[in-house]
């Protein structure tokens, strides 16, 4: 399995390693700081670079536990080390999208019952769909401006692992609507000091004052009890 770097350091740039497969524009290597598309994020972009050569990296997929890059350019060859190298500035507005994300949803779940029904993270503009009974826009908007505040108060992200029993026996710790796929049997945990603790596997900022301003951008109803929020971040 492809060893996945920023599960333990989200603000990695760049790593040297090694090609373990390369073919019909696809690489496997031995390590990544790449994240693949998944739970609701978008996959990193970037370069792979080797033998003088600078190639894009297009899209990121995970395959049965292989982590393979999409490359557009020369390829690399099976056993040769390369240096992969992110799009930090799209990594790190992504990065700050996913935090604002948790800390909308525990505000949303704590003071309204709303539980998260799906998310689509991307580096200009982001939604969390919600469960939600009415449709209460001052509510919503109300919400948002506690997440600011709170992002002023600068609290700390933490990761940290935890055996899946143990996460799942405490009272409010999962609120997805959907579970965990039961294979995972220790999770990596997102907590914000004071604020909440989730399972996730994205890359996150180290403190909540690097989100800046979530800016409501849109409000939908999308049918019984489902709701729509679009925001950005400013700056």
């Amino acid at each position: 399995m492809t060893k996945l770097l920023f599960m333990d350091d989200s603000y990695l740039r760049e790593v040297e390693t090694k090609v373990i497969e390369a073919s019909e524009g696809k690489v496997e290597t031995e390590e990544t700081i790449f994240h693949p598309v998944g739970g609701g994020l978008p996959a990193d972009t970037g370069w792979i670079l080797f033998s003088g050569v600078e190639s894009k990296v297009v899209d990121v997929r995970k395959e049965r536990g292989r982590v393979l890059h999409y490359v557009e350019g020369e390829m690399p060859r099976k056993g040769e080390r390369v240096l992969l190298k992110l799009d930090w500035e799209r990594r790190y507005r992504i990065m700050r999208m996913h935090t604002a994300a948790h800390l909308l949803s525990a505000l949303f779940y704590e003071r309204a019952g709303a539980l998260i029904t799906g998310n689509g993270i991307k580096p200009d503009r982001s939604r969390i769909d919600f469960s939600l009974r009415e449709f209460d826009r001052e509510l919503m908007a109300r919400l948002v401006e506690e997440a600011n505040r709170i992002i002023k108060e600068d609290r700390p992200v933490r990761i940290f692992y935890m055996e899946r029993e143990e996460a799942l026996s405490k009272p409010g710790l999962v609120k997805l609507a959907k579970a965990l796929p039961p294979s995972i049997k220790v999770l990596r945990m997102v907590e914000i000091e004071g604020v909440d603790v989730q399972p996730d596997g994205g890359p996150h900022v180290s403190r909540l004052s690097e989100i800046g301003e979530i800016v409501l951008d849109k409000l939908e109803n999308r049918g019984k009890e489902n709701r729509r929020l679009y925001y950005r971040l400013r700056p």
